[in-house]
């Protein structure tokens, strides 16, 4: 179990080395159409959807180290399509196995790392061991976004070879995982109802809507910040750039979030866990507000506080789920978690491809229109969470 505890911060550095991040909007876009280019995210939303529940039923009954290989193997048949691909169905399906990979790794690492920690009598490590994971983990995306920038404007293509380089390397590091004990299984009915008896309490729910809330606002800038940062840059007369300049934003947006990662644990104990949660939800939507009301170069500084929100609460949030919920469901339930929060996400983001022209570019008065929508949909929520905090009793 220590060789797992030893591995998994490298894991998931080596997971985040998509180095395509900066540029895929741009890239798919250049290929097919802005619209197209938003619902090839859908499909992949969607896909991750299909198989959130099976995924982690299937890391609770056959184990976190057989599922975890199948999602790097399908990271890896992505990566090569994405490379050799070409047309809308080649990367549909590329989108798809993304979706599977994103799918079957999602809970069954945090749950890996939980079990292996309590193997080895260090379960209240949780909170520590995974903002050190979240370190790794944005280290990771910080280098390949500055890189896969600065190699897009020598080949489109170039980010994708290199995330298939490093989705190999990811395959290397799952197979020397060892499975962590786990309890007996119990039968499909008693799961069903100990996922249900855990969702009766307070603090699980109320957890669950702030997850859901968050997952969506810290997509938003994901998926609209690349043509953004291209409408600003244009106006400015540097639209040729727009690649290295979304390259370094994401570079730095990873490495502020680092930064403030160094104070998350002193900000959690002076606030407690749900002010520390809800100050990182208020500056998503408040983000979101400012993309909203001007695409200036001004806003695109903001761009880089993005992550931060991540920083203050990605960790706590895991670690507080992970220890209210029994290790036979535990994958299933952050699946089940993950799954409501893809078909959120993907039921708006759907409604904004319909709102974009498919003929086109993303224009800034299309995405200002759909970002104002949700700026005022996140401020709903935020009271919402504001007022049922202490009765969910976090």
């Amino acid at each position: 179990m220590r060789r797992n505890i030893i591995l998994y911060p490298w894991f998931k550095f080596v997971q985040q080395l998509l180095f395509w991040q900066a540029t895929w909007f741009l890239y798919f876009e250049s290929q097919l159409s802005a619209a197209e280019a938003i619902l090839l995210y859908v499909v992949a939303d969607l896909s991750t959807t299909v198989l959130e529940v099976p995924s982690g039923y299937m890391s609770d009954r056959l184990g976190r180290r057989k599922t975890l290989l199948v999602a790097a193997i399908s990271f890896v048949a992505a990566t090569v399509l994405l490379v050799v691909g070409e047309g809308l169905a080649q990367f549909a399906l590329a989108s798809i196995l993304l979706g599977a990979a994103s799918a079957f790794a999602s809970g069954t690492d945090s749950s890996l790392l939980f079990e292996s920690l309590k193997a080895d009598g260090r379960a209240s490590d949780i909170e520590a061991m995974e903002l050190r994971a979240w370190r790794f983990s944005f280290s990771g995306l910080a280098l390949s976004a500055l890189t896969g920038g600065v190699l897009a404007l020598y080949g489109a293509i170039l980010p994708y070879v290199a995330t298939t380089i490093s989705a190999l390397g990811l395959l290397a590091v799952t197979a020397l995982f060892r499975e962590p004990p786990q309890a007996p299984q119990a039968g499909h009915r008693d799961n069903l109802r100990v996922i249900g008896s855990s969702l009766a309490q307070p603090t699980l729910l109320w957890l669950l809507c702030l997850w859901l809330a968050t997952y969506v606002f810290s997509h938003i800038p994901f998926v609209f910040g690349q043509p953004f940062i291209r409408e600003a840059m244009t106006a400015a007369g540097h639209g040729d750039q727009t690649p290295l300049i979304s390259g370094a934003v994401t570079f730095l947006m990873m490495a502020i979030s680092l930064a403030f990662s160094l104070v998350a644990l002193p900000l959690r104990k002076a606030l407690g866990l749900p002010g520390v949660l809800l100050l990182a939800f208020g500056m998503q939507v408040a983000l979101t507000a400012a993309l909203a009301a001007s695409n200036s170069l001004f806003v695109i500084a903001l761009l880089l506080l993005r992550m931060v929100p991540d920083s203050l609460s990605t960790a706590f949030m895991t670690a507080r789920v992970q220890t209210l919920l029994p290790s036979t469901i535990r994958a299933t339930y952050l699946s089940l978690q993950s799954l409501a929060g893809r078909i959120v996400f993907s039921a708006v983001l759907s409604l904004a491809a319909l709102y974009t022209p498919a003929d086109q570019t993303l224009a800034y008065s299309d995405m200002q229109v759909i970002l104002t929508c949700f700026a005022v949909f996140g401020v709903l929520v935020l009271a919402g969470l504001v007022v049922t905090t202490r009765k969910a009793q976090v």
